[in-house]
């Protein structure tokens, strides 16, 4: 299938499938249409998937040329040529920037013979939070649509002669939908904040043990021990010199943990201006300068905790300015939830819940799926043991206490 000109019919739904080599193959108005990605009343925003950040990715370069991450976005449209459903979709060169680890499986294939890039994946690029990929205009029914899109990823993977297609971080709400469409179903873990109508920090913490408070207000003292104070930024405090600090951090902290950060400064500036109100910079401030700092991102019921980095070392700072100051805020604004990224079982004593994640995956090659599907029936089962012994293990006061 030709990007952006082929299309293809869905057998089952009777829809038009067409392939967008990005993000200016919607209009604006097309793509906020779509579910939970526009500001709207009763819509349960996720600003990973608006027009807006999607579009900056492509526009920054972060995506595109030779990141190995090329916009393939799936379009669901009707006989008539109306939208009615999408899939944020890339064709991918590596595994690098999913938080979904498959290279093994990669080199498994490969040293079968087979050739397992390109590969198709539904993600936010760089992004390992939860949030929709089956994306359903309004006025359309969304389990008609979702089907139809879950049937459109696989015959467009068996169409280009790819390897395989894998959905990233999807609401468990669609696993078993997927799943009639032949996707493979991997979890994984990871640690969020729920916030049960705190009215502050301190009414939180009455709900831990007694020694696990006592260890987290020590904590948090000696965060700010050496003359540090915070600023939430967001909005129009987000000039572009607290981004060059910013990019600082985050250059540092990229460099040092995977070579090459996945986001330019290009990026940053062009977020800054289209959604701004989106965006929390939580900064550390020391001797009147900005010395580490963290980015949030903020949806209908939800932070999203994405990237760290800092320019001085002080204890507990890292735990201070990415966990704390997020419940902190979560708890001031009434935000239900805080994911505060990829693993990290240190955040479990920081108040943060065990949470099983979801992946789908659509693997072309029989013998190749087989095997794969043996893999994750045993990878749930260990997930599901650890989050069980975690979930014993939270920091919260237990009825004798």
């Amino acid at each position: 299938m030709d990007q952006g000109n082929d299309q293809a019919n869905s057998k089952t739904t009777g829809h038009v499938v067409r392939v967008a080599g990005g993000m200016d193959g919607f209009t604006r108005g097309e793509w906020n249409s779509l579910s939970d990605s526009h500001k709207t009343s009763g819509n349960n925003y996720n600003p990973f998937i608006s027009y807006d950040f999607l579009t900056t990715l492509e526009e920054s370069g972060c995506v595109g040329g030779r990141s190995g991450w090329q916009p393939h976005h799936l379009k669901l449209e009707s006989a008539e040529g109306v939208l009615v459903g999408a899939i944020p979709c890339y064709a991918k060169s590596h595994s690098q920037g999913e938080y979904v680890f498959d290279q093994g499986w990669a080199d498994a294939f490969e040293r079968a013979g087979g050739r397992y890039y390109p590969k198709l994946q539904s993600a936010v690029p760089f992004t390992p939070a939860t949030g929709p990929r089956l994306l359903v205009a309004g006025g359309c029914d969304p389990l008609t649509v979702k089907a139809g899109l879950a049937e459109a990823l696989r015959m467009v993977t068996d169409r280009l002669g790819v390897s395989s297609a894998h959905v990233s971080f999807l609401p468990q709400d669609d696993v078993a939908l997927m799943e009639a469409a032949g996707f493979l179903h991997r979890t994984d873990q990871q640690f969020h904040f729920f916030n049960d109508g705190f009215s502050g920090y301190d009414d939180f913490l009455a709900t831990l043990a007694s020694r696990k408070r006592k260890a987290l207000k020590k904590e948090r003292r000696e965060a700010l021990a050496d003359g540090i104070s915070i600023d939430w930024l967001t909005g129009r405090d987000l000039t572009e010199r607290v981004w060059d600090d910013f990019f600082t951090f985050y250059i540092d902290t990229g460099s040092r943990k995977w070579g090459r950060p996945y986001l330019n400064r290009q990026f940053f500036s062009l977020i800054g201006e289209r959604m701004a109100d989106d965006i929390l910079l939580v900064m550390a401030k020391r001797n009147d300068r900005y010395v580490a700092g963290a980015i949030n991102f903020i949806g209908s019921d939800t932070l999203f905790g994405r990237n760290w980095g800092c320019v001085e070392d002080h204890p507990f700072l890292h735990f201070e300015v990415c966990y704390h100051q997020a419940i902190d805020f979560a708890i001031a604004n009434k935000i239900r939830v805080v994911e505060a990224g990829a693993q990290g079982e240190h955040k479990l004593a920081r108040g943060y819940q065990p949470v099983t994640t979801h992946s789908m995956h659509y693997i072309a090659n029989p013998s190749f799926r087989r095997a794969v599907a043996d893999y994750l029936r045993r990878e749930r089962q260990e997930v599901k043991l650890m989050g069980d012994y975690l979930a014993e293990h939270t920091p919260f006061r237990k009825d004798d206490q």
